[in-house]
């Protein structure tokens, strides 16, 4: 692993770029073979309960 890191340094956002591209080719390829299963349903924001940490606390 060191033999890679050694010839250029790479700073971070440029190494999350790389990192980024990588998934997103295995998504690519991953996803031809299985389809589209890795989408999750969306919920409802509304049916979050509310923070009623103030009201717990006796907060002002």
């Amino acid at each position: 692993m060191s033999d890679q890191q050694q010839p250029k340094k790479v700073s971070l956002a440029e190494a999350m770029k790389q990192k980024l591209a990588e998934k997103k080719q295995q998504a690519q390829q991953q996803g031809t073979a299985k389809g589209n299963q890795s989408t999750k349903v969306l919920k409802s924001q509304n049916t979050k309960k509310p923070n009623n940490q103030r009201r717990r606390t006796g907060g002002s």
